[in-house]
């Protein structure tokens, strides 16, 4: 019986899931802009991840994963809802109330800089020159497009700042919940257990803060804001996420950041056909330089074969 070779099984078990998770996330920043409006954006945190740690916890049973969590899971469970499922994704609901779902993910993708401060901090990883370099670059390009978008419109330049600084509070969030992931802490439990819980977790919290700040639970009977949330909680989320994590122990979570150059590039696309995002060459430079930023910083954090 043949075999396939060992290269071309480990390309197909990467390629295959980096591609479809590039793809969704990717998509996801104008999905995410649909969902605004009648129902306030905690709420709408809250539905999606309630979608998705159910379905993690169907598929944990599935597998026949236990569902059971020490003390130090649940503290880990929770720690990752705050980080990842609620801090980060409200920050990101709201800052696109301020500036455009491709412009968000432009700024998302500077994901790369905190992960790497972080990592140096919390899980000794070292940073090289060539990384703080590409950094500086992506940092800006970033620049250019602020400027891009406050010359835009002068009486928005505060509304752009706002929906940047939004993002980047969304950016550090989840550097927090990816360093979580890389620690050891992290593979002491089934992969799809702990997100189970942890969407759930981070479910309940949102809703907890969302009654606290919006009021009771408002729901918007639209066909695209129901497929919407089926959209992002099942496979933006869980999907998503679980195949994203298998990449992660395939080639390394460096590599797998990669996903971070090529989403920007999808999502300003859709933004460019579906919210008339105008260009401009200062616009086209910053987008420019804040990818050739990315790819120079990660190139240089290539992990071992």
């Amino acid at each position: 019986m043949n075999h396939a070779p060992p290269v071309q099984a480990m390309q197909a078990r990467v390629l295959i899931p980096f591609a479809i998770v590039t793809l969704i996330w990717g998509s996801t920043w104008l999905v995410i802009r649909d969902q605004l409006g009648v129902v306030p954006p905690s709420w709408s945190v809250c539905y999606r991840f309630l979608i998705a740690g159910l379905t993690m916890l169907c598929y944990a049973v599935v597998r026949g994963d236990s569902l059971k969590l020490d003390r130090a899971g649940v503290a880990f469970a929770l720690g990752m809802a705050l980080s990842q499922f609620v801090l980060n994704f409200n920050f990101v609901y709201r800052a696109e109330l301020y500036i455009t779902s491709g412009l968000v993910a432009v700024v998302f993708a500077l994901l790369v800089v905190p992960n790497a401060i972080f990592g140096r901090i919390f899980l000794g990883q070292k940073v090289s020159a060539r990384f703080v370099l590409g950094s500086a670059i992506a940092i800006a390009g970033l620049a250019l497009l602020f400027i891009h978008e406050a010359r835009r419109d002068d009486a928005a330049a505060g509304s752009t700042l706002i929906g940047i600084g939004t993002t980047l509070l969304a950016v550090l969030c989840a550097s927090a919940a990816n360093v979580m992931q890389a620690s050891d802490v992290s593979r002491r439990y089934p992969m799809a257990s702990m997100l189970a819980w942890a969407m759930l977790g981070g479910s309940a919290i949102n809703a907890i803060y969302a009654w606290s700040t919006a009021g009771p639970p408002v729901i918007d009977l639209r066909w695209g804001y129901i497929a919407g949330l089926l959209y992002l909680g099942v496979l933006a989320s869980a999907v998503a996420f679980t195949l994203y994590f298998g990449v992660i122990r395939v080639i390394g979570p460096a590599k797998a950041a990669y996903s971070s150059v090529l989403i920007p590039v999808i999502a300003m696309l859709l933004s460019t056909l579906f919210e008339g995002y105008r260009w401009s060459l200062l616009a086209a430079v910053g987008c420019a330089l804040a990818f050739a930023g990315l790819v120079i910083a990660l190139r240089a954090r290539r992990p071992a074969r």
